[in-house]
């Protein structure tokens, strides 16, 4: 076995302070710490006290010179805000380390502490710490402003739609709800046919604008007001109003459709079910099962509209039903619907269960049984004013136009387990929701798995949990798992979160 003698450790000779004659290690300046601080301050120049604007009323900070930023507290954005402040008076020395000290929430100052390095005598580095203190100072923000001297927008955006039925709106409000685009407006006002939306800037509004027609079939027209003039430096100060139509039709609604614009969708029949409206119209034939989509352009230069308003549904018992299978279809027909099977009914008003039984067909066939209850429309004994229907041939008009399948609607709507959103608007001299509508849209949404895959559907905690898609008479339900789960104090702040945010 060899030993090996490990090297002998060479000690560095200390060396005696210039000033207080202290022994340490050389360093170029040949002063102590201590020394050296009371001869140079790296932080001479940096403020310690500097003002930040705040916002009580949207709660943003200023961030020179015109832009206001919503940060939380200790949070990165302000860290980055504050450090902005006092950075052109850094720009001889580098940064280390900042970060926060606690403070009381209501005491009007942030505290952070700052680590730098210098260079200082002969290339000795110093490094210091030091705390800056920021004090909050209340100033109010153009937008706040402009809101409490009633001046406050400068673009809004007018949706509008001439019908009786608001499932096209409740549809809409949802995927504004999905996209956060309503976050943006300074208020939302409900009108009698639709709804306005003011915005502080016009690129806000012309957002709006573009989401609406990628989302439902409209047309839009645009115009500006002049408000004031500034002849020095020639600048206009203008209000946009931006006016969005949308489509009169809706979901479950029996349109007629001029003779050119059948044709071109595939021969279909004229008479035809609106069966969804998203960004575009889809339309079914209940004689034939086809399938036509109409966007908002085709329709602007076709239009047509509807030929009963929902209070016109009459409610209908299916008498005898015969499914019709392996049809064929004329030459140039379009494309046929594979979730709907064709069927003849023969059926009877319940309201008059002696009267006459009316023969139809329908594209519920996959649905219906003998006994079955069904809305529908009665032509038979319905005045109604069309332009296209009164030219059309009585034999090619229907007797009856079956819409949709009757369940229990109390028992529905007591084990719906689930709910929506609504967006908070200024409801002022409005007359309340019509609660029937908005039912319907439910009841719609229920039915309909391809139009609530757009929306989000939240779990109501307060009703019992669902597993089948069905209930006991057949009624489809919303499965738990196209459920989301919604956000509480509680998830993200623990049991006593409420209580700390309440005080």
């Amino acid at each position: 076995m060899e030993y090996v003698q490990a090297p002998a450790t060479i000690s560095q000779a200390n060396i005696l302070c210039c000033t207080c004659g202290v022994p340490i290690p050389p360093n170029p300046a040949n002063m102590c710490v201590a020394c050296l601080r009371t001869q140079v301050d790296i932080s001479e120049g940096i403020p310690k006290q500097v003002t930040v604007n705040f916002c009580k009323q949207c709660e943003r900070y200023l961030q020179p010179p015109a832009t206001w930023m919503s940060c939380a507290l200790e949070s990165r954005e302000l860290l980055s805000l504050c450090l902005k402040k006092i950075k052109s008076s850094m720009t001889k020395v580098r940064l280390i380390d900042a970060g926060f000290l606690w403070t009381e929430p209501h005491s009007k100052r942030i505290k952070m502490k700052v680590t730098i390095q210098k260079e200082v005598m002969n290339g000795a580095i110093l490094q210091q710490v030091f705390v800056v203190e920021f004090v909050i100072q209340y100033q109010m923000c153009d937008d706040c402003h402009r809101v409490e001297a009633k001046d406050f927008w400068k673009a809004v955006v007018q949706v509008r739609q001439k019908t009786t039925h608001k499932k096209t709106f409740y549809y809409l409000e949802q995927l504004i709800l999905k996209h956060k685009l309503h976050q943006n407006a300074l208020n939302i006002k409900e009108m009698n046919d639709g709804i306005d939306f003011y915005y502080s800037t016009k690129q806000h509004a012309q957002k709006m604008t573009d989401f609406l027609q990628c989302t439902v079939p409209c047309r839009s027209k645009t115009s500006q007001r002049l408000i004031s003039h500034d002849i020095h430096s020639n600048t206009f100060n203008y209000k946009s109003t931006y006016s969005m139509e949308i489509v009169p039709v809706c979901k479950d609604n029996v349109i007629c459709l001029s003779p050119k614009l059948a044709q071109s969708l595939g021969n279909m029949g004229q008479v035809c079910v609106c069966v969804r409206v998203t960004s575009t119209i889809h339309l079914i034939d209940p004689n034939t099962l086809q399938i036509a989509e109409v966007d908002g352009g085709t329709f602007w230069r076709n239009p047509f509209s509807s030929l009963c308003s929902p209070r016109q549904l009459e409610e209908f018992i299916v008498m005898d039903i015969d499914v019709l299978r392996n049809q064929k279809l004329g030459a140039g027909a379009g494309i046929r619907s594979n979730k709907h099977l064709l069927a003849e009914l023969w059926v009877q008003k319940t309201a008059e269960m002696d009267g006459q039984q009316y023969h139809c067909r329908t594209y519920l066939g996959h649905l219906l049984n003998i006994g079955d209850l069904v809305q529908g429309y009665d032509f038979v004994n319905s005045n109604i004013n069309d332009e296209h229907l009164n030219k059309m041939k009585p034999h090619t008009i229907p007797d009856v136009v079956l819409i949709k399948k009757c369940y229990d609607r109390n028992r529905r709507s007591k084990r719906r387990n689930w709910k929506l959103h609504e967006m908070e608007r200024d409801r002022e001299g409005m007359a309340p929701n019509d609660e029937r509508q908005y039912e319907d849209f439910l009841e719609d949404l229920e039915e309909d798995e391809a139009l609530r895959k757009n929306i989000n559907i939240y779990r109501d905690a307060s009703k019992i949990a669902v597993e089948s898609d069905t209930d006991e008479e057949g009624a489809p339900r919303v499965s738990l798992a196209e459920m989301l789960e919604e956000l509480s104090l509680t998830d993200a702040t623990g049991e006593d979160g409420a209580e700390m945010m309440t005080e």
